[in-house]
């Protein structure tokens, strides 16, 4: 079973070069294999194994809500934010 990822771009400073902004969303549904969005291919190449571990079930022991954790795009001098979300379907 996977679930489906919400990356949202929850804070952004300087100059994305990427044009990332505050409230833009990527999605990832791993039953379908699509993404919906645009990411840049630093953030994604970073954020990629917090991704599968999420939809893959994976739990962090340090968050207070299992399903949502923060991550950092690499560009330390324009940094881009982003909450990494696990959405569990309703049964």
């Amino acid at each position: 079973m996977t679930f489906e990822v919400i990356l949202k771009v929850i804070s952004q400073e300087g100059k994305c070069v990427a044009g990332h902004k505050v409230g833009d969303e990527i999605t990832f549904n791993f039953e379908t294999n699509e993404i919906q969005g645009k990411i840049c291919l630093h953030s994604l190449y970073s954020v990629m194994p917090k991704i599968f571990a999420m939809a893959y079930g994976a739990e962090f022991g340090w968050l207070k809500d299992k399903d949502i954790s923060t991550h950092a795009c690499p560009d330390a001098f324009n940094p881009v934010v982003y909450q990494v979300k696990r959405i569990r379907k309703k049964e």
